[in-house]
Order: C-alpha cells, then sequence, then structure tokens
C-alpha cells in the first residue's frame, strides 16, 4: 500500500512539474504565429472565405477531433466521462469548422470506443451528408477505421460508396497539389482502415492507411506529449514533398495506473496549449510540416488557429 501511494505521488508531481513547463514557455514566448489574429467570418464555410483556387490540399492546416462520434458514448455519469473525447455531435463539429473526423466502428456497425458503444454509424453518415447538402466548398477527410480488437463491418466499402459516392475524391497522389477549386463539386476524402478486410486500392473511391498517418503516444503527461508531437512531426517531410497527411493530436489520456480516468480534466492537461505547439512549430522551423491537427473537445479558437495558419499560408507568410 505504501508502494503503491509513494508512486502515485510522484505521478502527481510529474504531471504538475510538466504543466508548469508549458506554462513556463509560453509566459516565456508567447503565442503568437502568422495569422494567429485571423477571424474567419463564417466558420462553417470557411474554406470558401479563402481564395479556393489557391488553397491546395496539402497546404491546409485541418481542424481535426480525437474520436469524433463519441459525444453518446457509454451510460452518462456512468462510463460516459471514461471514454468521451467530445461533447459536440458530428454535425454541430463540422458546423464549428473541424474537417477532419476519427471514427471508429465495430463489426454491427455501431460506434465504439474500446468496449463502450455508442449509435449506429448512420448517424454519423447522415450528419456529414446534412454539412454537404447545406454548404458548397468545404472538403472533409473521414477516416473511418474498425476498432482495435473488433472485427471489421461486413462490406463496410460497399456500404460507404453507396452513402457517400457522388461526393467522394477517390485516391490519386495528384490530389494533394490540386486546389480545393479543382476539386470541387467532390468534397470527401474518405479513407478506410479496415483491419482484416482488403485495403482500398489506387484509384478507388477509398482512401488506404497508408494516406493518413500519425505518430500516436499514450500518455497522461502533457510535456512529454507535447515533445513527443513535435519530434516526430520533425522526421517528416514538408507538406509540399509529401503524399500522405500526416497528423498530429493535441490530446494526452487517462492511464490505467492513475487515479485520474475521466478524459476530460486529464486532456484538459495539453488542450490549452494548441497554440503554443503551432508557435513552437515554426520557431523550431517545422512550420511546413503541421498538416492536421487534432484535439479532444474541439472549441472555436482551436479552429481559428488552424484556419489563421492556413491563410498566413496561402499569403506568403510561412
Amino acid at each position: 500500500m505504501g508502494s503503491f501511494l509513494s508512486k502515485q505521488m510522484e505521478r502527481r508531481r510529474a504531471i504538475s512539474t510538466q504543466k508548469k513547463l508549458l506554462c513556463d514557455l509560453k509566459e516565456k514566448d508567447n503565442t503568437d504565429f502568422p495569422g494567429c489574429d485571423h477571424c474567419p467570418e463564417d466558420r462553417k464555410n470557411w474554406m470558401s472565405t479563402l481564395a479556393l483556387n489557391k488553397l491546395h490540399v496539402n497546404k491546409i492546416v485541418w481542424p481535426g477531433t480525437h474520436d469524433s462520434a463519441t459525444n453518446k458514448i457509454g451510460i452518462p455519469f456512468i462510463s460516459r466521462p471514461f471514454a468521451r473525447t467530445q461533447s459536440l455531435s458530428i454535425y454541430d463539429q463540422l458546423v464549428m469548422g473541424t474537417r477532419v473526423l476519427d471514427i471508429r466502428v465495430q463489426k454491427d456497425g455501431r460506434v465504439c470506443h474500446g468496449i463502450l458503444v455508442s449509435y449506429n454509424v448512420d448517424v454519423v453518415i447522415n450528419d456529414v451528408k446534412k454539412f454537404l447538402s447545406e454548404t458548397q466548398s468545404e472538403i472533409i477527410i473521414l477516416e473511418i477505421r474498425t476498432e482495435f480488437g473488433h472485427d471489421d463491418p461486413p462490406e463496410f466499402d460497399k456500404y460507404l460508396e453507396n452513402q457517400l459516392g457522388e461526393f467522394l475524391i477517390h485516391q490519386d497522389d495528384s490530389v494533394f497539389n490540386k486546389t480545393v477549386a479543382e476539386l470541387l463539386p467532390k468534397r470527401v476524402i474518405c479513407v478506410w482502415k479496415p483491419r482484416k478486410s482488403a485495403q482500398p486500392k489506387h484509384g478507388s473511391s477509398l482512401w488506404s492507411a497508408g494516406y493518413l498517418k500519425d505518430n500516436w503516444m499514450d500518455t497522461d503527461l502533457p510535456e512529454t506529449k507535447f515533445e513527443s508531437n513535435m519530434k516526430h512531426l520533425s522526421e517528416q517531410q514538408p507538406v509540399t514533398s509529401r503524399k500522405h497527411f500526416y497528423r498530429v493530436e493535441n490530446t494526452v489520456t487517462p492511464q490505467a495506473d492513475n487515479p485520474v480516468l475521466c478524459v476530460k480534466p486529464v486532456t484538459n492537461r495539453i488542450r490549452p496549449h494548441a497554440r503554443l505547439f503551432i508557435k513552437e512549430c515554426i520557431c523550431r522551423g517545422y512550420g511546413d510540416r503541421l498538416q492536421i491537427y487534432s484535439t479532444d473537445f474541439i472549441d472555436e479558437d482551436f479552429v481559428d488557429a488552424c484556419i489563421g495558419l492556413t491563410n498566413a499560408r496561402i499569403e506568403g507568410k510561412i
């Protein structure tokens, strides 16, 4: 018992120290970066407020959500706080400005996060289609994967093609160098990541797993995750030189050996430092590598930071 308590006290000190390190860095360097003061006129249609003929796919800083469809996962006040990473519906996330969705499914087609389940994936697809019907120039990256430990939903690729066919941008390396204006009226890059089924092939309407990469570090230590994200980003090529999307997730996650297991208080250790990460990327020479930037519990400030940096790229400020 004494050993357990000692270990927990050590962990709490480590978390406190790491939170202070990030706060001190923020106070020392502030969070100003090219485009940081940009305020979009309309987040729901933010791509259309920029110069679509200059907005290249590979230069967009895509605001994304981590475990996007968890707003109603589990049982309220019982299991939900341990798995919910977003409080908004998929539709509301898109209206706020989210453009990359991370959806996990199990064999029966329900959205899941580990062993906890939520609504059927139809809810996600219907929200996406509703948003697309209300906008004209917004491109979405829809990543759908079979959750670890689960079997693939049967014929799920055909389901996605049937549901989103008219909007799907086909898998093609040339897409990265195209502008949004050149892709329209197609508007969805759908990355399907099955665990056992065959991956989508080149030229198909769905994109394979290799086109959306990240380096996930499972930790609840904020400065550790911050620096891990920075290290892995530094190892990437500039966005103009690669033919895949690379995602950085501004998140930390509860750990089984720590008494704080609810997602929100844990992930809030790093959430306030999204702009600091962008600033540090630029200061350390990696500003041309940031592309998909995701978070838990997305908010307007996070979206605005991504849009501002995107606009700065269009204007040649970075």
